[in-house]
C-alpha cells in the first residue's frame, strides 16, 4: 500500500462545559435545521418561483421547524430500534430516550418527519405536498452536515481499498478504507441539493410533489450507490448477497419518488388542457 491518509485528529466533542458535552453530530443536526428554516423562509418569499400559485406565509416555517425536529428525533430513534438493533431497546425500553448514547436511523427520521409534516399541514390547512416539497429542498443540507459529522466521529467507515485517498480509521484496523462518509456528504448533500435547487428555480415548486419526488429518487439512488463503498455492520446491516439494510430501505424511496414526479406531470398536463 503506497498511499493512505491518516485519520485527522478531530475531537468528536466540540465543547466541554463541565458535565455538558456538545458533540459535532449534535451541532450538525442543529445547523441543518436552522439552515433549512432560513432557506424555507427565503424561498417562500420568492413569488416568481411559485408560478402564480398561492404559497404559505413564511411565518409558518417557524412552527413547522418544531414539528420536523420532533419527527426526525423520534422517528430516527424508533427507526434505529426497529430496522437495525431492536434487542437493546427490548431489554431496556427507556434506552429510546437516551439520545446522547447515539443511534439514529435516517429512514426512521424521514418517516417521522413526513408524518409530522402531514400532521402540521392538516392542522394549518396547508397542502401537504407543498410542505413536503419545501422540506425536500432543504433536507440535503442536514444530510450533508450529518455525514461530515460521521467522518469527524470516525464512524460508518468504508470498505477496504487501495485508492490514493483511502483513510486509516481508528478502531477499524490497519487497512485503509474508503471515506464513504465523504462520498455520502457529496452525493446526498451537495449534489442532491444542487439538483433540487435548480429544479425549484425552473418552476418545480409550482408543481406540488415534484421536488419531494426528486428527493426520493435522488436520495434512494445516491444512498444505494454509496452503500457499495460503505462497510456494513455484519450483524445489523449486512443482508448477504451484496445487499445492505440501507439499500433495501432506500429502494422504496425511488419508487415512491418516481410516483410523485409522474403525478406532478399528470396534474400539469391536466391544467394545460
Amino acid at each position: 500500500m503506497l498511499f493512505a491518509l491518516p485519520f485527522p485528529l478531530i475531537d468528536p466533542v466540540l465543547v466541554r462545559l463541565g458535565p455538558l458535552q456538545v458533540h459535532w453530530y449534535g451541532i450538525a443536526y442543529i445547523a441543518g435545521l436552522v439552515a433549512g428554516w432560513a432557506l424555507m423562509r427565503r424561498v417562500l418569499a420568492r413569488a416568481a418561483w411559485w408560478g402564480g400559485r398561492p404559497r404559505p406565509d413564511p411565518a409558518i416555517v417557524d412552527d413547522l421547524l418544531v414539528y420536523c425536529a420532533i419527527g426526525v428525533i423520534v422517528g430516527g430513534r424508533l427507526g434505529n430500534a426497529l430496522f437495525y438493533d431492536p434487542a437493546p431497546y427490548l431489554a431496556d425500553p427507556l434506552k429510546i430516550f437516551r439520545t446522547w448514547e447515539g443511534g439514529m436511523a435516517f429512514h426512521g427520521g424521514l418517516i417521522g418527519a413526513i408524518l409530522a409534516i402531514a400532521l402540521f399541514a392538516w392542522r394549518r390547512r396547508v397542502p401537504t405536498l407543498v410542505l413536503l416539497d419545501l422540506a425536500a429542498l432543504v433536507a440535503p443540507i442536514g444530510l450533508g452536515l450529518g455525514r461530515l459529522a460521521n467522518f469527524v466521529n470516525g464512524e460508518l467507515w468504508g470498505r477496504p481499498t487501495d485508492v490514493p485517498w483511502a483513510v486509516v480509521f481508528p478502531g477499524a484496523g490497519a487497512l485503509p478504507r474508503h471515506p464513504s462518509q465523504l462520498y455520502e456528504a457529496g452525493l446526498e448533500g451537495l449534489a442532491l441539493f444542487a439538483i433540487l435547487w435548480m429544479a425549484a428555480r425552473l418552476g418545480g415548486l409550482a408543481r406540488p410533489g415534484r421536488l419531494a419526488g426528486l428527493f426520493g429518487v435522488g436520495y434512494g439512488l445516491t444512498r444505494i450507490f454509496a452503500e457499495l463503498y460503505r462497510d456494513p455492520d455484519p450483524h445489523l446491516e449486512d443482508l448477504g448477497h451484496g445487499l445492505t439494510m440501507g439499500m433495501v430501505l432506500s429502494a422504496p424511496l425511488i419508487i415512491i419518488g418516481a410516483g410523485l414526479i409522474l403525478l406532478s406531470f399528470r396534474r400539469q398536463g391536466q391544467e394545460t388542457r
